[in-house]
């Protein structure tokens, strides 16, 4: 470390020894895309080459995870170039990882009077120094990680200010940027299906006309994070409380609620499965397989596509429970269904009970011949099985073709009225209507 004489201290001297003590000097030149290292000692050396492309400086600072040396996804990038735009003294201090050992540097930018250009000096600090405050700061943002960015927004002046990415720094990042620019680059995060409504409420009329001083608005939807993943998040617009209904500024900050949201989500479709399911043989029960009928019509009326609906009622089922009792009715049910499912899977078709003995099977992409030979499959395939306790049992299926023109209740109608038929003409066989 070098050494300064107090009373005979000139400019000179501090110069020299600020030259002397620096560990990197880089002159930048924005408008052509470029840099070069004056000053480059210790860990400079090695983490950032003598000269290149000013994006990738910009990138290796501070476009990756805090404390890590891992970049953000490319989809990102696009920020870089607002990044790397200053109009006035920028200081920063920087968590970065070479040669996976962390270093604390503390970066500071002078703009010059010629347009994009740049003088960069960097400093290492002792870590050391910091370990306290990196303890505290954890501590901190265990409880505020949950907001991934938030920025300051006047919709009026087309501003943006105060832009923080908690991934990336602690602190507040550089950023010339418009609020109109961010919202059209950021949209390109959002997941496609998402980008209409982000664009929508995002939009400064709508905010004008629908959040009024103090208030707050929100919604969820999927949006890429630095990882080039898909997570949910919640985006947050509050609008500053002032007396000045003229005043647009808000504050805008995107919350992850992936894991609450994956885990309500799973959550949700296992009750939807418990609602949907019959709980003695697990497959669709009364209501859910009606629904699927229903939308079969309806799928018809749009695609034209050939689908069948058939009923399949055991026969002499009453006597099964007559004689052996419901326990043993009920685990035939049961071994019936087993029975039938594997086919029905493979076929891409869907089974309910429609109630006793009686279920309804879909089936998509199959006329009348087609659905026919498949009934006639699952009929010898029962005929075929020993079912424990009882022995062997039949069933009669009725099918029939749904109509361009049907509606459930004709359609319904139909396949009720050729399993009757097949019941009437000895069981054991299958109908069509």
């Amino acid at each position: 470390m070098g050494t300064i004489d107090f009373e005979n201290c000139t400019l000179e001297n501090v110069v020299a020894f600020v030259t002397e003590e620096v560990d990197s000097i880089i002159v930048v030149d924005g408008k052509n895309d470029r840099y070069k290292t004056i000053v480059r000692k210790g860990v400079f050396v090695d983490f950032i080459e003598e000269q290149g492309l000013y994006k990738d400086l910009i990138a290796k600072l501070w476009y990756h995870f805090n404390n890590s040396s891992t970049g953000v996804v490319e989809d990102y990038h696009v920020f870089i170039p607002t990044s790397g735009k200053f109009i006035g003294k920028y200081s920063k201090r920087l968590n970065i990882e070479c040669h996976g050992v962390p270093h604390v540097i503390q970066m500071t930018i002078y703009p010059t009077a010629q347009e994009d250009i740049y003088i960069f000096i960097l400093d290492e600090l002792d870590g050391s120094q910091y370990v306290d405050e990196t303890l505290t700061n954890n501590k901190v943002k265990s409880i505020q990680n949950t907001y991934l960015f938030s920025m300051y927004v006047d919709i009026v002046q087309d501003t943006t200010n105060s832009i923080s990415v908690t991934e990336l720094s602690d602190e507040v990042m550089n950023q010339q940027l418009k609020y109109s620019e961010w919202r059209m680059m950021i949209v390109n995060m959002i997941w496609p299906d998402d980008q209409a409504l982000f664009l929508q409420r995002t939009s400064p009329e709508y905010l004008k006309k629908n959040l009024a001083p103090g208030k707050t608005s929100s919604y969820d939807c999927l949006m890429m994070n630095l990882e080039g993943k898909y997570i949910w998040v919640k985006l947050i617009f509050s609008r500053a409380e002032t007396n000045n209904d003229e005043d647009f500024r808000f504050v805008f900050m995107v919350q992850d609620i992936h894991d609450n949201t994956v885990e309500l989500m799973s959550t949700l479709k296992k009750y939807e499965e418990l609602a949907s399911k019959d709980t003695l043989t697990s497959v669709y029960n009364h209501g859910r397989i009606e629904t699927e009928i229903r939308n079969a019509i309806e799928s018809k009326k749009r695609k034209q596509q050939n689908t069948s609906i058939m009923m399949i009622d055991i026969d002499y089922f009453k006597s099964v429970n007559d004689r052996f009792g419901h326990s043993v009715g009920d685990a035939t049910l049961v071994r019936f269904v087993n029975t039938i499912l594997d086919i029905i899977k493979a076929r891409g078709a869907v089974l309910g009970r429609w109630g006793g003995e009686e279920f309804v099977v879909v089936l998509y992409d199959a006329d009348a011949e087609n659905s026919f030979n498949f009934a006639e499959k699952l009929r010898n395939q029962v005929a075929e099985t020993d079912f424990e306790n009882v022995g062997h049992i039949t069933c009669s299926i009725g099918i029939t073709q749904i109509d361009i023109n049907d509606d459930f209740g004709n359609a319904f109608d139909r396949m009720d009225k050729a399993v009757y038929e097949a019941k009437s003409a000895g069981r054991n066989c299958v109908k069509v209507i």
